[in-house]
């Protein structure tokens, strides 16, 4: 440690006691006492925390978490803000290896930011993630709030909005000022609903002034708070937002390679095979994070309360029911061909033949390894067999009216 390594948290303690903002002192003093401690300056830490139980009864020990009154909307008096409990089972998140690297450097510039700042290197601590739904913006913010051992705030920006336009600057102030009282990850959900372009002509004049006044707000967020912003309509944010952050991520519909990671970390109590994981990992191309663990969660459900079987035709029925009964564009299945195991042993077996054998495909047909084969090799005499409900009787009548006399031999 330099003499430096303090001086952020000292500056806010100091910076506090001037407004006589007694949660600001007390939440950055607790701050430096548990830097203190995994410094090994324990006594120096016990001594610290000392002297702000003594200073006056109306403070008392606390955590990091310590915290006001939360800021709520002005009209309908709910909360502006929800403090988000970030469990252990958090870290188990699946990175695209370019994620990965985006993520290290960012957690890198944020732990590392004072000397950084000495150094005359501007240390960002803003992260914009934008994607399609259920790709894992939220789960990714716990991850960081985690990785630096902080509390996870959380603003749904469309409860900002309130019905008085005048209240909403308001609101979005009141969760600055508030999530700037102590070093927290503060992340904005559902960005798009306050920093649209402000070109837009569908948009109210008032509504335009709250943009620039919400801008001029993230400019004052103490360097402290960790700022992500999360949308699912990165399209719609006025360029003057984008310029807030220095740090951008795409998160897009997992690749082939988070696909299979997250088949195998949702799993659980379901033994699935690697066979099985590849082909899960396929047939799941185009789906989000969310759906591939809604889907994995399922199983599990009817697993233990219905005693069912998991297996890969059910996974695959139910990744359709999830998609409303469609499957996304380049994804190898359709309805149509869900229901007929002839067009579903062609499609698969054009796409893979090695990933897609026979025992494979029977198990998403519920058709046995033999019969796949046989619709593979004989197809016209399966469906003859197939319309005759496998009668035998059946089969030779349609022989003897075909041809008489090899009927009669």
């Amino acid at each position: 440690m330099n003499d430096t390594t303090y001086l952020s948290e000292l500056f806010r303690i100091v910076e506090g006691a001037l407004h006589l903002d007694k949660d600001k002192v007390q939440n950055y003093a607790e701050f430096l006492a548990q830097k203190l401690e995994t410094a090994g300056e324990t006594s120096s830490a016990h001594r610290l925390r000392r002297i702000i139980i003594g200073q006056t009864s109306q403070l008392r020990p606390t955590s990091i978490n310590h915290k006001v009154t939360m800021p709520v909307d002005g009209e309908s008096r709910f909360p502006l803000l929800q403090q988000t409990n970030v469990a252990d089972s958090i870290t188990q998140f699946v990175f695209d290896q370019s994620h990965r690297q985006t993520i290290d450097e960012f957690l890198q510039a944020v732990r590392n930011r004072e000397q950084l700042l000495n150094e005359g290197v501007e240390a960002s601590t803003n992260l914009l993630l934008y994607g399609p739904p259920g790709c894992g913006k939220s789960h990714l913010a716990a991850y960081i709030a985690y990785e630096l051992h902080l509390p996870l705030f959380v603003a749904r920006l469309d409860g900002l909005i309130s019905s008085f336009l005048g209240s909403t600057a308001k609101n979005i102030r009141s969760v600055i000022e508030y999530a700037s009282k102590m070093p927290c990850v503060l992340l904005l959900d559902e960005f798009d609903a306050i920093a649209k372009f402000r070109d837009d002509h569908q948009e109210l004049g008032e509504l335009k002034r709250v943009v620039n006044s919400f801008i001029q707000n993230l400019d004052n967020l103490g360097r402290e708070v960790v700022l992500i912003a999360a949308t699912n309509h990165h399209q719609l944010l006025d360029p003057a937002v984008w310029r807030r952050f220095q740090f951008l991520l795409l998160l897009d519909y997992p690749s082939i390679d988070q696909r299979r990671n997250l088949w195998r970390l949702y799993a659980g109590s379901v033994k699935w095979s690697e066979k099985q994981i590849l082909a899960l990992a396929d047939l799941s191309h185009g789906f989000s994070c969310a759906a591939i663990q809604a889907v994995s969660m399922r199983l599990r459900r009817m697993m233990i309360t219905n005693g069912l079987v998991a297996d890969l035709r059910r996974a695959i029925r139910l990744l359709a029911e999830f998609a409303r009964g469609s499957f996304p564009e380049g994804n190898p299945l359709s309805l149509a061909i869900l229901d007929d195991p002839k067009l579903m042993a062609q499609s698969l077996r054009q796409r893979d033949q090695n990933l897609y054998t026979f025992e494979v495909i029977g198990e998403l047909t519920d058709c046995s390894k033999a019969t796949i084969s046989r619709i593979m090799a004989e197809p016209e005499a399966c469906k003859r067999k197939n319309t005759s409900g496998g009668n035998p009787n059946a089969r030779r009548k349609t022989l003897h009216k075909s041809n008489p006399s090899k009927a009669s031999q």
